[in-house]
């Protein structure tokens, strides 16, 4: 028996936006940058449906942890929806359950469409992945069993009719982490007693993030091969796109230390800081330089706590 060829590996710090594409889920994405890059560790920050396509961040590293302020920010997305058909699992993707014509006017939708905005209680899809008991809600769904599900609070900031003709309604949607947008098309088909499902779903923005930096499998292959021909490493030309870590948690309040105070910060401790808010998190960084350190909390005594701290690479 031959023995087992170890694949090489290297540490790699950094996020990168894929562009996800439809037909995969976001773990088999995940896998393929994960391999593209050679990285020992990595994370995405909020699972795309197989059909959805657009903006997953993946964190490499010391990225990951920091990617729940990812998972926990606002997201944007485009959808597209089909009137007159209702699905089993709310988009395409699923079994049509019901055919109903459809009579709606451009009043009718925009004043359903407002009625999304703001505060609401959203019960979780069965097809989505949260989890009852330790497993996700869709693996239940496969088996024929519904178990109960608990309303969640999202916000919906904003929501633009883009589109409605031949039966489709093309929206906008801001919406609050947790925010599932088969639910909103499902009720919206419900509200307009003719049915919806998605047929096409875009995730463009994730917290600050422009979709502008987004990058496809096909463009990171494509420098694999690039490099390959030019006989150099992958990551000369891989790494020039990552983002910084620090660009997860861009919206804090900077907190900027001394090298001293961050010494006594780096073993654990509360340190005093000039210009700390009140309360809250806080993104510290290092000197003129502003070199990011991690994540602290102003504690009770108005001292700046450390709670996620960056591993530096020597």
């Amino acid at each position: 028996m031959g023995r087992r060829t170890r694949h090489y590996s290297r540490s790699v710090d950094g996020i990168i936006l894929l562009d996800k594409p439809t037909g995969i889920t976001s773990n088999a994405a995940l896998q393929k940058v994960k391999r593209i890059f050679f990285a020992k560790k990595a994370g995405h920050t909020g699972a795309l449906d197989p059909l959805a396509t657009g903006m997953l961040p993946i964190c490499f590293g010391e990225a990951t942890k920091f990617s729940q302020f990812l998972l926990y920010s606002d997201k944007r997305y485009r959808v597209v929806a089909k009137l007159g058909e209702r699905t089993n699992t709310s988009d395409s993707d699923g079994e049509v359950v019901k055919t109903r014509d459809v009579h709606v006017n451009l009043e009718q939708l925009e004043a359903s469409i407002s009625t999304f905005l703001g505060d609401t209680m959203q019960l979780p899809s069965m097809f989505s992945a949260l989890k009852y008991q330790g497993r996700p809600l869709y693996e239940y769904m496969r088996e024929g069993i519904e178990v109960p599900r608990v309303a969640r609070k999202i916000s919906v900031y904003e929501i633009t009719l883009l589109r409605f003709d031949a039966g489709e309604v093309e929206m906008e949607v801001h919406s609050s982490r947790g925010t599932y947008i088969r639910t909103i098309v499902d009720d919206l088909g419900e509200i307009l007693g003719c049915g919806a499902h998605v047929i096409a779903l875009r995730r463009i923005g994730v917290s600050n993030y422009s979709s502008e930096d987004m990058v496809t499998l096909e463009q990171l292959e494509s420098l694999l091969v690039e490099a390959r021909e030019a006989n150099i490493r992958s990551h000369e030309l891989l790494d020039p796109l990552l983002l910084p870590l620090d660009s997860a948690v861009r919206d804090l309040v900077e907190v900027n230390l001394s090298d001293l105070v961050a010494c006594s910060v780096r073993h654990g401790q509360a340190v005093h800081a000039p210009n700390i808010p009140y309360e809250g998190l806080v993104r510290m960084t290092v000197g003129g330089e502003r070199t990011f350190i991690g994540v602290g909390v102003i504690n009770t005594d108005g001292m700046v706590e450390p709670c996620r701290l960056v591993n530096l690479r020597q």
